[in-house]
């Protein structure tokens, strides 16, 4: 099968091409403009591979996308790229409105005109999978999960524009007929995780020794994927999920940000019983709360595991102690990752005195 993978040098997309080239024949043209999440040595091995060719090409660039299309052939798509951190995106939303709207509409419209151009058979057989988040659903209380049919209620400017290309998928198929799948998934973690999200950041910085920043009091709840889980979670979704529908994807691994965050220091003091900074924890600094944070994030993936036979196969203990290892043992990747214009520091803290605690 030829895939083409939008976003295939970031976190997650990296993850699908590295499960595909490692344990199916599938070919992979990998469409990745390389912004400063996006790295070729996250692909590890699979980047070497003769089913695998990178074209440094925006989603935006209609042009490019059409050329790929039509040379490469793609039986399906999977729709990855995208801006995804939410304190970047209440420091500026443009890039997301740009590449998370406006790409996925340019994506969905060459896909739709390349679709016409296929034979009946291929025409049955193409997808065009799009993976998103549970931040769309907005912030759940204490009880329930996020179902398929939750209504959607995003509170930043990341999730809003998420559920905006969400919506934009369903109306190509409602629409057009566009044989469309999509994904909407918990927090990932894992290997080559970019470290400004908080499970790489709190593992380098502490490994540094330096302050562990958690917002607020650190209560608020995620429910945690690993990224290879994910990454497998989705190919299954494209071989058998019924065109037009929605999946859930969830660790059922919900934990308090304060808990990873402690947890992480004692896997820390367990690996490095020699560092200075033990224990770890005691770098734990508590700061101002991100504005408009939400509380709870919890998925239901009971869909997923009824109709196509998935579950996580990585409990978040086993999961989390992999990735301290892994972080520990890849110092020259992260060190190139953090060399460049990101070292750690806090995005996405608005200044206002109405709302700064007194």
């Amino acid at each position: 099968m030829r895939i083409l993978i939008t976003g295939g040098a970031g976190f997650i997309g990296s993850a699908v091409i590295r499960h595909i080239i490692g344990d199916t024949d599938w070919t992979v043209a990998n469409v990745d403009k390389l912004t400063y999440a996006g790295n070729l040595e996250s692909l590890g091995e699979a980047r070497l591979s003769n089913r695998h060719t990178h074209f440094k090409v925006d989603v935006g660039d209609r042009a490019a996308i059409d050329a790929i299309l039509s040379n490469f052939r793609p039986e399906a798509i999977l729709h990855l790229a995208a801006e995804s951190h939410v304190d970047r995106s209440i420091e500026g939303a443009a890039p997301f409105i740009q590449t998370n709207v406006v790409g996925t509409y340019v994506m969905l419209e060459a896909a739709l005109a390349y679709w016409r151009t296929l034979g009946s058979e291929e025409r049955t057989r193409f997808r065009f999978q799009h993976i998103s988040t549970d931040e769309v659903f907005g912030s759940l209380g204490p009880d329930g999960r996020f179902t398929e049919t939750t209504p959607y209620q995003p509170n930043s400017p990341y999730s809003a524009s998420k559920a905006a290309s969400d919506h934009l998928v369903r109306a190509w198929h409602h629409t057009h007929g566009l044989p469309t799948l999509l994904t909407n998934c918990s927090n990932n973690y894992g290997p080559y995780h970019f470290p400004e999200k908080l499970i790489p950041l709190v593992i380098i910085r502490a490994m540094r020794g330096q302050s562990l920043p958690v917002y607020g009091r650190g209560e608020n709840i995620r429910d945690w994927l690993h990224v290879e889980d994910h990454a497998e979670a989705l190919t299954l979704v494209l071989r058998k999920g019924r065109p037009g529908q929605s999946y859930n994807v969830g660790g059922n691994a919900e934990r308090r940000n304060i808990e990873v965050v402690r947890e992480i220091c004692g896997l820390l003091d367990e690996m490095r019983p020699d560092s200075p900074a033990r224990p770890h924890t005691r770098l734990i600094e508590f700061v101002t709360d991100r504005p408009g944070h939400d509380a709870r994030y919890a998925i239901d993936a009971g869909k997923i595991r009824q109709e196509l036979g998935w579950a996580p196969r990585r409990n978040f203990e086993e999961g989390l102690r992999q990735t301290v290892r892994w972080f520990l043992d890849h110092q020259p990747w992260w060190e190139r990752v953090m060399s460049g214009a990101y070292r750690g520091e806090r995005l996405g803290l608005i200044s206002d005195p109405v709302r700064a605690p007194g």
